[in-house]
């Protein structure tokens, strides 16, 4: 069954939910800013009322599907790893997209968000807003570039280690952070490079 679950979440993570609101907005995600079909660039491309909407849907179906899950007692320990990972995996190669897809943020705030109750999306919220804050009085005053913030989003991730350590989460819990880190490394790599080069 854990295989039936993985590909329902993999299918839900997948719905490009933020690229087709960009369509219904008259905008090709793909054809702006950075081509991210995600909730960032829709908000910048089509303004805050679909980027809200964007956002909320993205972390939705990471959320409402392993919540889903948990609460009805089809997974646990372990046995949510495949699930979970399903939901970010289908978010970054999603097939309604020929296997191109977003860069998973907000689909990773709603899946730790229903395995932790809200509490290290919450800790992964703070870190990253610490991370901004450092950024703008580094710069001055200036808004940080789109290669800073891909850094920070992988910092971040990569920091909320510490507080999942310290929170003595169990191997399971674990592993989802090691799969999460490493898609959040993929789907940021060009920003990544153009941050280490600068």
């Amino acid at each position: 069954m854990i295989i039936l679950w993985t590909l329902l979440s993999f299918l839900c993570g997948s719905l490009m939910f933020s690229y087709w609101l960009g369509l219904l907005a008259h905008h090709n995600l793909q054809e702006h800013d950075d081509g991210n079909p995600g909730a960032m660039n829709l908000w910048r491309t089509a303004g805050y009322v679909y980027g809200i909407a964007g956002v909320a849907l993205d972390f939705g179906k990471g959320y409402a599907v392993v919540l889903w899950l948990i609460h009805a007692g089809h997974v646990s320990g372990y046995g949510m790893v495949p699930p979970a990972a399903g939901a970010l995996l289908g978010h970054a190669f999603s097939p309604f997209m020929r296997w191109k897809g977003g860069k998973a943020i907000a689909v990773t705030f709603g899946v730790w968000s229903a395995l932790t109750g809200f509490e290290a999306s919450l800790a992964y919220a703070v870190i990253l807003a610490l991370l901004l804050a450092s950024a703008w009085i580094y710069g001055k005053g200036k808004p940080p570039s789109s290669d800073t913030d891909g850094f920070q989003v992988v910092l971040g991730m990569l920091l909320l280690s510490g507080y999942l350590a310290y929170g003595s989460y169990d191997m399971g819990i674990l592993t989802i952070w090691l799969i999460n880190f490493v898609l959040l490394v993929y789907t940021h790599r060009k920003e990544l490079v153009r941050w280490y080069k600068d």
